[in-house]
């Protein structure tokens, strides 16, 4: 399995990301409509960092009020990690846990082509195994 199965089963859903000139208050604004907790930043078709929930928290926690004012390109991470598609869910999971990170653009050839959560690739490895699980109770009752 590979992050692109994963993707794969999520359908056609179209990628949220932002541009680095916005301002921290429409991004919370974004990810609290979207009931996401980060997005890629781009641009020129290029990954250039992340925001997220906890770059917020920190933001917030350091500037105040002031800092919903600020820019995204001031406050994101970055540079950013990413994964290609043909990165194995373990490999990224490890990854993420190493580099204590929660979300991963996923960027094949250059182009963001994804975005994968801690979630999905904890839901993506217990699907694995309860499918695995099923397969073998299934071999010892026929065999």
């Amino acid at each position: 399995m590979t992050i692109a199965t994963i993707l794969q089963g999520r359908g056609d859903n179209p990628i949220i990301s932002i541009s680095p000139g916005m301002a921290v208050v429409e991004v919370v604004a974004l990810l609290a409509d979207k009931r996401i907790g980060a997005v890629p930043v781009i641009e020129q078709e290029q990954v250039i960092g992340i925001m997220s929930e906890r770059d917020m928290i920190y933001g917030l926690r350091k500037d105040g009020a002031k800092f919903l004012d600020r820019e995204v390109r001031d406050v994101m991470t970055a540079p950013v990690i990413t994964v290609t598609s043909d990165t194995s869910p373990l490999e990224a999971l490890a990854m993420m846990t190493r580099r204590r990170i929660r979300h991963l653009p996923v960027v094949d050839d250059g182009v963001l082509i994804g975005f994968v959560s801690i979630g999905d690739l904890v839901k993506a490895r217990m699907e694995r195994i309860e499918g695995e699980a099923a397969a073998m109770r299934e071999y010892i009752q026929t065999a």
